[in-house]
């Protein structure tokens, strides 16, 4: 019983920083674009190599 006391805070911790990173992630854009990261393996213009030295 009193192991609980130390695992419901840290379990407790442990969600709220998960959420915290995953609101992080909406803010920042992070889930905008997802149809074109599929796409963007179809296209062969990407897959050239840099012209540049």
């Amino acid at each position: 019983m009193k192991d609980y006391f130390y695992l419901i805070p840290i379990a407790l911790g442990i969600g709220l920083t998960a959420l915290a990173a995953f609101m992080w992630s909406l803010k920042n854009g992070q889930y905008d674009d997802l149809e074109g990261a599929a796409e963007r393996i179809l296209h062969d213009e990407t897959d050239r190599p840099s012209e540049h030295p």
